[in-house]
């Protein structure tokens, strides 16, 4: 067995690497492995949660299941913060205002946006402490090489318009094209990288599975408002949040093309569809009711 003496503690190291500070700079990426997967599956399951806690608030009171959903939410953005995910943490908070102005009233208006406010401090601090130099002015060489590629995807989309490139063939042609540096990346947008691979009917295809879907959750969402069933409506309400967060994250990060955050999503429609098919029986007992209150 290996012994270690205060004597070999004070050789130089084998590998010629010495240092006094720790060299890891810790990013949340949870049970994905990778902060960018977790962030985004973390922002849909708190845009649930936190549409699970205003619902029940409205329909309610401050009762154990707000919260529990205030709670889970605020959890949940904690762990956005902590992946230093500066494009997912916008998106969070963009959905996340989105939410709160189609439901919440009077001063719960002015509290979720302010403890919006610490959680973007937070994961600004958490930038600061984990990523490069500059990263909060967006100056660091991430922001600088994904705009370089971005740039020359673009430049090639009108090459091939209509079937695009191929899946993976930018890394096969990856200096031949012009794009920068030995490090293969993707273009960092779902619509970009959806044309630039499938060509613009694959983009085209993409905008109208988002509309589609947000139509048919903020439809739904408005028709349950004001249903007594404070869990479907929390659900229809969240996911609104959760569907904006995800557009507004898509068009800086390929999150449709990680097929563990696309599994989350496809989970998130399928469960939308269900719970809005009585959408329209809803809608005309909603009427009804209105029709015998006059």
């Amino acid at each position: 067995s290996l012994v270690v003496t205060d004597e070999a503690k004070q050789r130089d190291a084998p590998s010629g690497i010495t240092g006094r500070n720790p060299s890891h700079r810790f990013r949340a990426s949870g049970w994905t492995r990778h902060y960018e997967t977790f962030s985004e599956i973390l922002q849909i399951l708190a845009q649930l949660a936190l549409g699970l806690g205003l619902a029940n608030l409205k329909n309610h009171g401050p009762n154990l299941r707000f919260k529990l959903g205030i709670a889970a939410s605020a959890l949940l953005a904690l762990g956005i913060a902590l992946t230093a995910m500066r494009t997912v943490l916008v998106a969070f908070t963009l959905g996340a205002c989105i939410l709160t102005i189609r439901a919440a009233r009077g001063k719960l208006r002015l509290l979720v946006p302010g403890a919006l406010l610490l959680v973007l401090a937070l994961g600004a601090f958490v930038v600061w402490q984990t990523r490069a130099e500059h990263a909060l002015r967006l100056q660091d060489d991430s922001a600088s090489l994904r705009l370089t590629v971005a740039h020359v995807g673009v430049s090639r989309i009108m090459l091939h318009p209509v079937f695009g490139h191929g899946m993976d063939a930018m890394h096969l042609h990856w200096n031949e094209w012009g794009f920068p540096g030995k490090e293969m990346l993707g273009l960092h947008s779902t619509p970009l990288q959806l044309t630039f691979d499938r060509g613009l009917p694959a983009l085209a295809l993409w905008l109208w599975i988002m509309a589609a879907f947000w139509l048919l959750t903020t439809r739904a969402e408005r028709v349950f408002r004001d249903s007594a069933d404070a869990n479907r409506y929390g659900l229809l309400l969240g996911a609104t949040g959760a569907i904006a967060g995800f557009i507004a994250s898509s068009l800086v990060n390929y999150n449709f093309g990680d097929g563990e955050v696309a599994l989350v999503f496809w989970w998130l429609m399928g469960t939308m569809v269900m719970l809005a098919r009585d959408n329209g029986a809803a809608q005309r007992k909603a009427t009804t009711h209105r029709s015998r209150s006059a």
